[in-house]
């Protein structure tokens, strides 16, 4: 056997001679007589990749100062140049990865041979890559192919196809680079474990230092490290990190790089890591912390919906997002939204949207919750989008009767102050869908007739009663009724879409049908497909009594809509976006459009100007504060109290509250005043309670504080009515 052994062995060596010659010649012979020209063209293209294709880098979010917020990342990196690496780290990392390195060319074929031989007869096993080499395949793994596993297959495999390959691209790096930007390249691209990768990320987040300030045992644990990051993790295992480091030393020594008397007394030191773990920030939105996170989340959804960008594209670019976060106004919405519901409160979310008027733009400021941003859902932390997403929260309630009066000022039906009825009930012969409320003397009914009644006694506004009295009081049977004057919820639907509920409209959630007529493919109906007419069915009746589920901010967007002269513009969250090299990134947003005739939105205006005052359904929580400035408003509730809304603004900030049931809870909502609100058998709860009481509390502290009272622009007499046209 010792015979058969040597003979193998033998054979092993002279075959293992002939690729070495083969690889010896490569560089000079180029593909001929080793790799066909298909291989030849593949490294070509691989070398070309490592050059175009940058490393991922860390996406930074700021507030609109620029002050930071959040960032956002798949590989914790932050890039250094050749001059930032100190000579501990340097003499290091070559002392155990590659001892040869100032002497070889990209390929220590002497170091080759010997690893061949030594593995080849059965002793130690030995590596025999260069740094050049390594380089070469960790920017394979970590950015060419670190999204694609079959490639990080190939750039891992033991073979002597993928060594040469390996080793052709290492000679052409060393023809391009010198040594120091060869070394720096690889400390900017290797990994230390746990989403750390370079060396200027690891120095931080194991030392909390730079690395021009890396001490020589704090450089021989992390050179020690890129061998095997999750093995010699030093929180982990200490004891396997504390060898390692220690090995790193004595090579430096054997290197004549450290004097044995310090490597000495250097293995007596601690580690010196950071306590418990890495110091690295979190890697979402989750950093942005309990109340800019909704905000930072927003700037996430908008850049992958509206923005064109990718999720990868967005955690590996290196981007500077400069959103339009107000802090001081965001945290005014958050301490005004927590008075109102407690952030633990079970079942019951509370949230606010703030955005600026504008005609050219309309910037989001302010984007709070009464539950924090987290994942501690113990403590009602939730990172659901709670103030931005469509969520059937039981819906909007009467702030859809907006869209029912601009509907009739567009149509002729009606103008601001034209005469309206407010009937106790009111029975609709346009309308199915059945209803409250319904008198039970007279003729009977026909199944298919929609009957609604109010919720309070307006007996004292019926007499000289106009569609502005109505915004303010909001009584069902008026804005039925002037639903049927229209014909259908069709004009109604779309003024909804134009004034600013686009996703809202959109989107299928709670829509609960699948289009029949879709067989196969199952499409599902969108709000106004599911809610509005069909042939010859009108709609549901309901629609201006806002059912439907719905996104907060789109309705905060509605109030800017109006403000702003008709102009619809997408709710934006972003200031500005630059890359990695500070040059500005064109982003993909929505064009601003007339959605109506400014006439028409500065009457609804005027229709919507007397919530506040005396007998307007928000008068309660607009007194509270002592408000005392003109401004829109319309309050909504929904069947069974589950959920209530404000809308409302100023000429310079508009928004939306909205108190509604979440994750659970059977009953409606009770609000026995702030901070009192909570799920209950039946619920008591209106917008002009916790809702108005929210908005009201953070508009007032956040436009006191240097904003001027401004007045609401004129109505259009053509809007004004006085009479239906």
């Amino acid at each position: 056997m010792r015979k058969a052994d040597g003979l193998f062995k033998l054979i092993g060596l002279c075959l293992l001679a002939g690729v070495l010659v083969a690889g010896m010649l490569f560089p000079v012979v180029g593909a001929a007589g080793v790799m066909s020209n298909q291989a030849s063209e593949t490294v070509e293209k691989t070398s070309s990749d490592l050059a175009d294709i940058p490393p991922p880098l860390v996406t930074t979010v700021t507030d609109s100062t620029g002050k930071p917020i959040a960032t956002l990342y798949n590989q914790y990196r932050l890039p250094i140049n050749e001059n930032q690496v100190n000579e501990a780290m340097k003499w290091a990392l070559v002392s155990v990865e590659d001892k040869r390195f100032y002497e070889h060319h990209g390929v220590d074929w002497q170091g080759t041979l010997r690893a061949a031989v030594s593995n080849s007869t059965g002793a130690d096993t030995q590596g025999a890559s260069t740094l050049t080499q390594q380089y070469v395949k960790n920017y394979l793994i970590n950015v060419v192919y670190r999204t694609d596993q079959v490639g990080q297959k190939k750039a891992q495999e033991q073979s002597i196809a993928r060594k040469l390959k390996e080793a052709r691209i290492a000679i052409q790096l060393e023809t391009k680079l010198n040594k120091q930007q060869i070394l720096a390249g690889y400390l900017n691209i290797v990994e230390f474990s746990r989403q750390i990768f370079g060396i200027g990320a690891a120095a931080h987040a194991y030392f909390d230092t730079t690395p021009e300030k890396l001490t020589v045992p704090q450089a021989a644990l992390l050179a020690g490290l890129v061998n095997n990051p999750i093995n010699n993790d030093p929180w982990n295992h200490p004891d396997k990190a504390t060898a390692r480091r220690n090995l790193v030393l004595d090579r430096m020594v054997d290197n004549k790089k450290l004097a044995k008397a310090d490597a000495d007394r250097f293995k007596g030191e601690p580690l010196g890591v950071v306590a418990d773990s890495p110091k690295k920030p979190p890697a979402n939105c989750i950093g942005a912390g309990p109340e800019a996170g909704f905000f930072c989340q927003y700037v996430e959804d908008y850049l992958l919906k509206a923005g064109g960008m990718t999720k990868d594209q967005l955690y590996t670019g290196g981007y500077t997002i400069k959103s339009t976060l107000d802090e001081r106004a965001n945290h005014e919405a958050k301490v005004s939204a927590e008075a109102q519901v407690k952030k633990a409160q079970p079942y019951v979310a509370n949230t606010l949207s703030l955005v600026k008027p504008g005609k050219d733009r309309h910037e989001v400021v302010a984007l709070a919750s009464n539950r924090d941003y987290g994942q501690n859902e113990d403590a009602g932390q939730t990172t659901y989008a709670l103030p931005t997403g469509v969520y059937n929260t039981g819906g909007a309630g009467s702030t859809y009767k907006i869209f029912t009066t601009a509907a009739a000022l567009d149509k002729g039906v009606a103008g601001i102050f034209t005469p309206v009825q407010v009937p106790e009930t009111y029975v609709s012969r346009v309308y199915s869908g059945g209803g409250n409320n319904c008198p039970q003397t007279g003729p009977p009914l026909r199944s298919r007739w929609y009957c609604v009644g109010n919720a309070a006694d307006y007996s004292r506004i019926a007499e000289g009663a106009t569609v502005q009295t109505a915004l303010a009081t909001s009584p069902n049977t008026t804005f039925v009724e002037l639903e049927d004057r229209l014909g259908s919820t069709a004009p109604g639907i779309d003024m909804a879409r134009r004034l600013g509920m686009r996703d809202t409209m959109a989107s299928n959630v709670g829509g609960g049908t699948v289009d029949p007529k879709a067989e196969k493919d199952e499409k599902r109906l969108s709000q106004a497909e599911y809610y509005g007419p069909k042939g010859s069915w009108p709609g549901f009746g309901a629609f201006t009594l806002g059912f439907s589920p719905l996104s907060g901010l789109e309705l905060g967007n509605v109030a800017a809509t109006i403000l702003s002269g008709g102009v619809w513009c997408p709710p934006t969250p972003l200031a500005g976006v630059t890359d990695r090299n500070g040059k500005p990134v064109a982003i993909k947003e929505a064009p601003c459009e007339q959605a109506v005739p400014e006439g028409l939105a500065n009457s609804l205006a005027i229709g919507m100007s007397k919530d506040d005052q005396p007998g307007g359904t928000s008068y309660a929580a607009a007194n509270g504060v002592g408000w005392n400035r003109p401004m829109i408003g319309k309050t909504g509730t929904t069947q069974g109290n589950v959920s209530a809304t404000f809308v409302g603004g100023t000429p310079q900030l508009a928004g939306a509250a909205m108190t509604f049931k979440f994750g659970g809870g059977q009953g409606g909502i009770c609000d026995a005043g702030p901070g009192n609100v909570r799920v209950c058998p039946s619920g008591n709860i209106f917008g002009g309670k916790a809702p108005a009481r929210t908005w009201f509390g953070a508009m007032k502290n956040i436009l006191d504080a240097g904003q001027p009272v401004m007045q609401l622009p004129p109505p259009d007499p053509k809007y004004m009515g006085g009479a239906a046209r």
